[in-house]
């Protein structure tokens, strides 16, 4: 599964491009397809390239996009095409001037909304949600002149997820969806403001964390003033997977250390779970590491590494045949044999989508010598798709979607097999399930999801 995209917004009294480029660089794991930065100083500058962060801006472009406000982004394409065209941030133009914007999520009657909009003349060059979000604020900007009110009135109209950081001018913009499924929160530096996608970035430009976006509020900052405009009222449904798998371990959201939360998953999946006869814990790197130490810790079992990863293979999935896939696999997963031989082994991971990777995963441990493997899962059953911004299989290859857990573990290969329950996840990590979105988990989602050739929204 991947994330769409991490957005990033700067205010100071400095030159900033490269507060940005390290803001961005420590959000990179939300999207790796292309990365953009836009920046204002008595006129809009844009820098956008396909690739990784680094490979992206060279020291001349930082240079370049010298300015005291920009925005920044880094994408993972689920909607649009995977092309420069359709990186971010966007920047239009319109009869009022320019804006640049750049979103993490996804707009669920995007079409619809596009379809009224080249009724009104609108022309769109790329098929994303951006630029569909970009021409609606940019309607109502002409007739109103005035950015919040602009605001407000396109998200009356939209439906779904987003996380967006809007520059006009010398002014920057954060807006968080009336669900607040997906992160964003603001940072306070001594020169100015931040606003990112993870208190991660925020960390990183040495800011300090002041808060998060509240769902549904519009956040202006001009002249280090920060205002904020509470749309809706607060009803938040965050997804559950930024806690679990998404977002970094050393990021706080919405007042949770995503690391305490994986922690006290593998504790309690030590408590519920426990393998008796086993010699030894180990996470599948690197996601499944914190709750392998919380079960290691809750089991009295040996905390020890099974399997070491390659950080420098691409993605498997751009291997041309299944024969290749399976040597990537290889190449990217090698398992430690001294650790592995003769051993009973907890292996923890964080999910399970569509049992593939697991089923190559246990095959190598059980090739380097490992009597008995038993996997212990991080999150619950994986049973739906997901329409907010989550690029996940189709429903019917989730491995879960129509099997037993005793039929999951005879297709992995696993000797036992137990995932977390919904419940106990929630009272490991301390959160009402009415504050987050589990829709993935039990297809009750707080966005329905909609079929866009039948809807008749009217855009005023």
């Amino acid at each position: 599964m991947h994330d769409e995209c991490g957005v990033v917004g700067i205010t100071s009294t400095e030159n900033l491009p490269l507060k940005i480029y390290y803001a961005l660089y420590s959000l990179q794991h939300r999207g790796q397809e292309s990365a953009g930065i836009a920046t204002y100083n008595n006129g809009m500058k844009l820098r956008r390239g396909m690739g990784l962060v680094p490979e992206v801006f060279t020291e001349e472009d930082i240079n370049q996009l010298n300015g005291k406000q920009g925005i920044g982004h880094v994408r993972y394409t689920t909607s649009g095409d995977t092309n420069l065209e359709s990186s971010q941030p966007l920047m239009v133009t319109h009869q009022k001037g320019r804006l640049a914007i750049a979103h993490n999520g996804h707009i669920t009657n995007s079409m619809e909304i596009r379809r009224q909009l080249e009724e009104d003349g609108h022309v769109f060059s790329t098929g994303n949600d951006t630029e569909i979000i970009a021409h609606l604020i940019s309607k109502h900007l002409i007739k109103t002149d005035d950015i919040t009110n602009a605001l407000k009135r396109s998200m009356k109209k939209l439906k779904g997820s987003y996380a967006l950081t809007i520059l006009i001018k010398d002014k920057i913009i954060a807006v968080r969806d009336p669900h607040g499924i997906k992160p964003l929160c603001i940072g306070k530096h001594k020169n100015g403001y931040i606003i990112a996608s993870e208190s991660a970035a925020i960390d990183t430009i040495g800011a300090e964390l002041t808060r998060d976006v509240n769902p549904g509020e519009i956040i202006t900052i001009q002249n280090k003033k920060l205002k904020s405009h509470q749309l809706t009222k607060k009803q938040n449904a965050h997804c559950f997977f930024e806690h679990v798998y998404f977002a970094r371990p050393d990021s706080i959201m919405d007042g949770k250390s995503n690391y305490e939360c994986r922690l006290q998953i593998g504790r309690k999946l030590g408590e519920k779970y426990p393998v008796p006869n086993a010699d030894l814990v180990s996470p599948v790197p690197d996601s499944g590491i914190t709750f392998a130490i919380g079960y290691a810790e809750t089991s009295n079992l040996e905390y020890a590494e099974s399997l070491m990863k390659n950080r420098y293979v691409g993605r498997t999935f751009i291997m041309p045949n299944q024969g290749m896939r399976e040597d990537a696999v290889r190449l990217k997963l090698n398992a430690v044999k001294s650790n592995v031989k003769n051993k009973e082994i907890v292996l923890v991971d964080d999910s399970i989508v569509r049992g593939t990777t697991s089923k190559r995963i246990i095959k190598i441990l059980k090739k380097a010598g490992a009597k008995k493997v038993h996997l212990r899962v991080g999150a619950p059953k994986i049973i739906s798709t997901c329409h907010l911004g989550i690029d996940m299989a189709d429903k019917n290859k989730l491995i879960a979607h129509n099997a037993t857990t005793k039929e999951i573990k005879q297709k992995i290969g696993a000797d036992s097999l137990k995932y977390i329950k919904i419940n106990e996840m929630l009272d490991a990590m301390n959160i009402n399930k009415n504050k987050l979105c589990l829709g993935c988990l039990n297809e009750k989602y707080p966005v329905p999801k909609q079929n866009t050739k039948t809807l008749q929204t009217k855009i005023e």
